[in-house]
């Protein structure tokens, strides 16, 4: 079939300001943009209020992908955009959509004075299943379903574990940064000896060869990278820390933040893994989870 870039519309202000990003990913990436909305039938007793039946909960969520369409092939004229509108679970037809998404892209939402973000069971599933890169997106704010363009001078930011580098995951990133026309920050975040938790006073030295030695096993994974990406502007930071914090931190100055998801084949189910996770629910830029073995 062919590929789409796909994004979940549920009428939110986050699901059209991820539908907006989408669009202007469709663009760059020069494919349609497949509006999913999914229509969950209601339950029985709901069902049976002369207000509230199947027929006008349908009727509101068919109209919620047409408006959205309209708005955005008037936004983004250059840009195919198709819609399927689906019976069923979201989760499940959502992470059934990513089959043929290039990528899939969802909204999160913000926590008025928290510092989080709202990813909700939904997203969270999604992202554990899906076969392709899922990208969540906020809507910063803006309650107009428009969202907020990032300006493409921001860097693209790639979590990068030294230990187990995945081909995959890198490559996603590089190519996101020639797409947007960005440079690519690379951020490795690694923990220094438990010196307070023995009441020892730190090592400087032992510090400053420790991160010596994690800032040249990241040029190391990043040399082949270079030389195959030579116009991408690459910025190494190996930084000690808490991965997740680290990325946190860069998403503040980020157009994306690129994370990887080990795919888990195991009767447990899937798997985000903690940093991506936490990732996820605080980074203040649109976040790409990329699954990878």
């Amino acid at each position: 079939m062919p590929r789409t870039v796909t994004v979940g519309l549920d009428g939110s202000p986050e699901s059209r300001a991820a539908a907006d990003w989408a669009a202007r990913e469709a663009k760059l990436r020069g494919l349609p943009l497949k509006l999913v909305n999914v229509w969950e039938p209601v339950p029985e007793p709901i069902a049976q209020a002369p207000l509230l039946g199947p027929e006008t909960h349908q009727h509101w969520s068919e109209r919620i992908p047409r408006e959205a369409a309209e708005e955005l092939r008037a936004a983004h004229p250059e840009v195919d955009v198709l819609i399927k509108h689906v019976t069923g679970r979201p989760a499940e037809v959502l992470t059934d959509a990513a089959k043929d998404a290039e990528p899939l892209v969802l909204g999160s939402r913000g926590l008025s004075g928290v510092g989080g973000f709202m990813v909700g069971s939904v997203g969270l599933a999604v992202v554990a299943h899906a076969e392709c890169p899922v990208v969540l997106v906020r809507a910063e704010g803006d309650t107009s379903g428009t969202g907020s363009t990032v300006p493409p001078s921001r860097p693209v930011v790639l979590g990068l574990d030294t230990r187990a580098p995945d081909d995959t995951l890198i490559g996603f990133a590089f190519e996101a940064a020639v797409l947007h026309g960005a440079s690519l920050r690379v951020v490795h975040g690694w923990n220094e000896p438990p010196y307070i938790a023995y009441g020892l006073p730190p090592d400087l030295e032992l510090n400053a060869r420790l991160g010596a030695e994690e800032a040249a096993a990241v040029s190391e994974v990043l040399r082949p990278w270079r030389q195959k990406f030579p116009t991408v502007d690459v910025v190494e930071d190996s930084l000690s820390g808490k991965a997740a914090n680290r990325l946190v931190d860069a998403s503040a100055e980020a157009s994306l933040v690129v994370v990887g998801r080990r795919i888990r084949r195991s009767p447990l189910g899937a798997h985000i893994g903690p940093i991506t996770h936490a990732v996820l629910h605080h980074a203040t830029a649109p976040v790409a989870v990329v699954p990878h073995d």
